[in-house]
């Protein structure tokens, strides 16, 4: 059975982190972005990412930040994934010698085919709704019938997803991976233990019916 991965973003305490991983999550997101409200200062960022057991990925996600500002973050940071979700190009993602996933917000004219080609060397991308002026955390979702059934690479599903719309978001697109953030939280940057929960159970439910 086809299991779809699990990243819980916006991590900004070590009890969120900890209760995450019990429910479930493949992945935590760090925001080293300073204008979201679930920013994350590097000593921040390191104090959690010490605490946490083996075997779970642990992503900085970046926009349109500089390269020494993204050097002075792993420096101290053991990131194992990059996430660059502004208008970063295919030359500076990969300038890093790292695993990272370009996020496209899903403006009108989007062109996945074109950025899979574009973006070849990412191991995903992600694919988060639109907003004017607003680089993620919208809380909005995209149709997500847009994603085309054939389209090559690793697809990870962002925006407004929640508890109960999981399912519809696996059964719509298949994605690789579901990525939530404000879906699971009780104010902005503070998860819900409960709802974390429950939207890992959604994400094992549907994984079953599509089995």
């Amino acid at each position: 059975m086809f299991r779809t991965r699990v990243k819980i973003c916006g991590i900004t305490r070590v009890e969120d982190a900890l209760a995450a991983i019990d429910a479930g999550a493949d992945a935590l997101g760090f925001v080293f972005y300073p204008n979201s409200p679930r920013a994350v200062s590097i000593a921040q960022a390191e104090n959690i990412m010490s605490m946490l057991p083996p075997f779970v990925s642990k992503v900085g996600l970046f926009v349109n930040a500089d390269a020494a500002d993204i050097q002075n973050v792993l420096k101290s940071c053991p990131l194992d994934l990059l996430q660059f979700h502004g208008d970063e190009s295919p030359v500076f993602c990969d300038s890093f010698g790292m695993p990272y996933m370009k996020a496209l917000r899903m403006r009108d004219d989007v062109d996945l085919v074109e950025a899979v080609q574009s973006y070849r060397a990412a191991s995903a991308l992600l694919l988060d709704s639109y907003k004017p002026g607003v680089h993620g955390g919208t809380g909005e979702s995209f149709d997500w019938h847009r994603i085309p059934n054939d389209l090559q690479g690793s697809i990870v599903l962002a925006g407004g997803l929640n508890p109960a719309n999981a399912a519809a978001a696996i059964a719509a697109c298949h994605p690789y991976a579901l990525d939530v953030s404000g879906g699971v939280e009780q104010a902005p940057g503070i998860k819900c233990v409960q709802k974390m929960t429950e939207f890992i159970k959604a994400v094992g439910r549907a994984d079953r019916r599509e089995d």
